[in-house]
């Protein structure tokens, strides 16, 4: 029996291994099957896969209205369902917040974005000259430096209003012609939203049976001694996430609304547009409140250089209050991350995905760098060695044996 055991073991490793080979072939010299099939198969998972992210995203705001309206004296309990009809108001009353606040952008946000990006378009020729009357008065006095500063900004014009020709006005009657349906995209793009919504709520009303049959399968595939650690780091990874990406996005929310409500109180030029892009760049650790910051100041700066240090006053003290009122309340220390570490994670997920890399790179590297410290720990407490990373700035700490040779050398020295 246990011939026959090693026989099939043995017929195993060979398949998975000259498969492996072939699938490495095909992905660097052939025909790539194994992407195409990958790339059809997520395109048809695209509706769960929606589905899915929305339902982790509001089952916070399930979960709050449960408990609002549960009788006094009654808690939820972690892992049990409640009653059909408490399950199917919270979930109704959630996704009404979420329409009534999509209506409110298509109603409100969009028409006024869209004035502000043609109003920003019809004036490029204009704010052409602007920048050109300032480059001349500050060169003035060095006529060669502001003839090529000069010639720079007629290539550069030239390239933007060649790049608005050819590329910005044929997308936007491409997206005019995709609005009026004659091009299928959005209607599949809406669809599969519209599938998503669906499953998220079937998401949202068995959340416990899914998470109990997730669990059932980690049981079923692990050693038994496995299996603590293996939902041990699930748990963590889901804190994680859930707490950075729940929290950043309701944040950045918040920061694009004050944005908003200010700029309209001090009367900003493009204040929508203004308002989009400090908020959708908050959503980037760190480096998002610059990166949203710099191009909005130009903007302003282009019809009023007051305004656009009033802009910039207004934008520092706007992060002042994020950064240590907003985003502690909200976020906490998700993350657990120094601030070294999410600029390297930011640089390399940004290097390697772009923006999504730079907003879902923090987490990723927060989930590594507890898993490194949990394996550390496990290897110094097997050594009786002290966690705290104080007890190693010193030196090596007490209780580590010296090798003989050092000892020695070290003795040879006292003496």
């Amino acid at each position: 029996m246990k011939r026959k055991d090693g026989h099939v073991l043995l017929g195993l490793t060979v398949f998975f291994t000259v498969s492996a080979i072939l699938l490495l072939y095909d992905t660097f010299f052939g025909r790539r099957v194994l992407q195409s099939f990958s790339r059809q198969f997520l395109t048809a998972l695209a509706p769960v896969l929606y589905g899915a992210f929305m339902a982790y995203l509001l089952a916070p705001m399930v979960n709050y209205f449960e408990e609002l309206f549960l009788p006094k004296g009654r808690k939820l309990e972690k892992g049990k369902r409640t009653s059909g009809g408490l399950r199917a108001l919270s979930i109704l009353l959630t996704w009404a917040i979420i329409v009534v606040l999509l209506y409110l952008l298509a109603s409100v946000l969009l028409p006024e974005l869209y004035k502000s990006i043609a109003q920003l378009l019809s004036n490029v020729e204009t704010y052409y000259h602007t920048i050109s009357g300032w480059v001349a008065h500050l060169l003035e006095t060095y006529p060669p430096l502001e003839h090529w500063v000069s010639q720079q900004l007629d290539l550069s014009y030239n390239s933007l209003m060649n790049w608005i020709t050819k590329e910005v006005l044929p997308q936007a009657s491409t997206l005019m012609s995709i609005v009026s349906g004659s091009v299928f995209g959005l209607v599949g793009f809406v669809s599969d939203l519209l599938v998503g919504i669906i499953v998220s709520v079937y998401f949202l009303a068995t959340k416990e049976t899914c998470a109990a049959h997730a669990r059932k399968v980690v049981c079923g595939l692990f050693p038994r001694e496995h299996v603590y650690w293996v939902l041990r780091g699930a748990a963590k990874v889901d804190s994680i996430f859930a707490g950075f990406v729940r929290g950043k996005l309701l944040d950045s929310l918040i920061i694009g609304a004050m944005c908003f409500v200010g700029c309209s109180i001090l009367k900003f030029p493009y204040t929508p547009l203004v308002s989009v892009i400090v908020g959708v760049t908050n959503v980037i650790p760190f480096f998002g409140p610059f990166l949203g910051a710099i191009p909005s100041t130009f903007l302003i700066l282009l019809v009023s250089p007051m305004k656009a240090l009033y802009f910039v006053l207004f934008v520092l003290l706007l992060q002042q209050l994020d950064g240590n009122i907003i985003g502690p309340k909200i976020l906490g220390d998700k993350t657990g991350l120094s601030s070294l570490w999410v600029i390297i994670a930011i640089l390399v997920g940004g290097s390697f995905f772009g923006l999504a890399g730079m907003f879902f790179g923090v987490p990723v590297c927060a989930c590594l760098y507890s898993a490194a410290d949990f394996l550390v720990r496990v290897l110094l407490k097997k050594k009786d060695l002290p966690l705290a990373t104080e007890a190693y700035a010193a030196g090596t700490p007490e209780g580590m044996a010296v090798p003989e040779k050092d000892a020695a050398e070290t003795d040879e020295k006292a003496d």
